[in-house]
């Protein structure tokens, strides 16, 4: 059987000035798990990333860990949404660069209060009602994405890895299990830094194996290794 294993970057910096950029936490998460593949007998034979530093910084130390030489392929259908114009477009006063992390160091809860302006932001964008405010709409970035799992589907290869982020790992689940379009970010919401979907490749169509899944980061038996952002 062929296997696509969906791979969510690693903890990025939530509250440094770049966001796109791994943690020292993402960085030993994304080591984790490619010790953990290694031990499963895991071996790509294709691997793909998006375009951010987030992915390519988890397929990194992933890849090295798991002792995997691989040239990675970038898939722009990989690529997350763009947040901070998420964000803009619902509240034009965080459009100013900095001003969403000092609107968040007011908070009591930073994390809280950042996730329920993210999902009214995302609620927002995936309504259709205002397409004409974003420079990718979301039926735009909903193609995109099922465009680059039509491509890794369509490759010869027998086990592929894809790095990428919440967004386009719910839209494909979302799409093969028939979710309301605007429901599918609620599947993103519980997805773990360096979790694992994993999708079965068939001669016809693709199926979803397993779900947001993180056996790297439970055997440790240290929470604070499992986190969301």
């Amino acid at each position: 059987m062929r296997e696509l294993l969906l791979i969510r970057h690693g903890q990025a910096s939530f509250h440094a000035e770049d966001y796109d950029r791994l943690s020292p936490l993402g960085v030993q998460q994304s080591s984790l798990l490619g010790a953990w593949l290694a031990e499963c007998g895991q071996k790509p034979d294709l691997v793909a990333m998006g375009p951010r530093a987030r992915h390519r910084q988890t397929a990194l130390p992933c890849l090295e860990a798991a002792g995997v030489v691989a040239s990675p392929i970038t898939l722009p259908g990989l690529d997350e949404v763009d947040h901070l114009e998420l964000l803009a477009r619902l509240r034009p006063d965080l459009a100013a660069p900095g001003a969403l992390r000092a609107a968040m160091t007011q908070e009591s809860d930073p994390y809280r209060s950042f996730q329920q302006l993210f999902v009214d932001a995302i609620g927002r964008w995936t309504s259709g009602e205002h397409d004409a405010d974003y420079s990718r709409p979301w039926n735009r970035f909903r193609s995109d994405v099922l465009d680059a799992l039509n491509q890794l589907s369509e490759s010869s290869a027998n086990t592929l890895w894809a790095f990428t982020s919440g967004g386009p790992i719910t839209v494909m689940v979302a799409a093969l299990l028939q979710v309301p379009e605007t429901k599918t970010f609620d599947l993103s919401w519980s997805l773990v830094n360096t979790g694992v979907t994993k999708l079965r490749l068939g001669s016809r169509s693709t199926s979803l194996v397993t779900y947001n899944t993180w056996p790297h980061l439970e055997r440790t038996r240290d929470e604070q290794l499992v986190t969301l952002r």
